[in-house]
């Protein structure tokens, strides 16, 4: 199938690898511009750049969609499909009802739930058990077309939102080489969203960092995994704050923030405690809770608390 593909970052790009392998024509890749990243501020290209890039595609990154450019360039490659995997960009009607089979996005939970730029992320915050990917067809609303397909996924007890990721952008490649397949074969169903059971996904912040040790322990460690690796959970230990990467839920109990244990080092919640498994010190890398332990030349845990 002849395919426009719009995407930016690491998440879209086994869509991309995946629509290559699986035949298709790869007419163009439409990427957001570049940006200067780290200290020299150079100016990077996106991930999905990278990748077209490798496979000799062409590639397009316009400031905007509305300004009739990127609708001529469209018009005139005559795409079948446009799929859209995390592009960052709205598109307008004008583009939205130009292919054939029309405009696909791949988002990264099961729709209706967590419509929104941070779906993963959120999913991990509010302790799901499971998430997944939808294919959709895209409207003129946020995320709120017709869906098409889904994959489950079952997220793990421990599992980061970082490590789901990665799990739900390969299954998202899988899932859109179907989608692609049954719509030239004409076996695509669409179905409506309920938009009562949907929730929206804000985009993080910065201040949402600050781990509050007086909620329960299951809602301390869902925020150390919702929150990695940005902008990620942190805490303040002897005035200084500390980043706490991993954590494990305990029974043990004692007042919020009260260091109950050094070896291994564990944390009284509002209801139970965590354990921290690893930490990142102010000004330092990040370690095994044990290095930091063993850094604090501390035999006891009176009087050690977190904040």
């Amino acid at each position: 199938m002849k395919i426009i593909f719009m995407g930016t970052p690491d998440f879209a790009v086994p869509c991309l690898k995946a629509l290559i392998d699986d035949g298709n024509e790869i007419a163009a890749v439409f990427t957001q511009p570049d940006k200067p990243k780290g200290r020299g501020y150079a100016m990077t290209p996106p991930p999905v750049k990278v990748c077209a890039q490798e496979h000799s595609i062409q590639v397009y990154q316009p400031a905007t969609l509305k300004d009739g450019e990127a609708l001529g360039i469209i018009s005139g490659i005559a795409p079948e499909m446009i799929v859209v995997v995390a592009y960052g960009k709205i598109l307008p009607k004008e583009i939205l009802d130009l292919p054939k089979y029309g405009c696909v996005n791949v988002h990264a939970s099961l729709l209706p739930m967590y419509r929104g730029a941070a779906p993963i992320q959120w999913a991990v915050l509010d302790g799901q058990k499971k998430t997944g990917v939808t294919t959709m067809y895209m409207d003129v609303g946020l995320d709120t077309g017709d869906m098409l397909m889904k994959a489950e996924l079952e997220i793990g007890e421990n599992e980061t939102a970082d490590e789901l990721h990665d799990r739900l952008s390969q299954a998202g490649a899988e899932l859109i080489v179907k989608t692609v397949h049954a719509a030239a074969e004409g076996k695509l169903v669409r179905e409506k969203q309920d938009d009562s059971k949907s929730c929206y996904a804000s985009m993080l912040t910065k201040e949402m960092s600050r781990i509050d040790f007086g909620r329960t322990a299951s809602e301390v460690h869902n925020k150390v995994r919702g929150l990695n690796s940005w902008p990620g959970a942190s805490a303040t230990f002897g005035g200084k704050r500390i980043k706490i990467h991993r954590t494990i839920v305990r029974n043990e109990s004692g007042q919020p923030g009260e260091v109950l244990s050094l070896e291994p080092l564990i944390v009284a919640c509002g209801e139970g405690s965590v354990e921290l498994t690893e930490v990142q010190p102010e000004g330092k890398k990040r370690m095994p809770a044990a290095a930091f332990v063993n850094g604090l030349h501390c035999s006891s845990p009176k009087d050690l608390r977190f904040e």
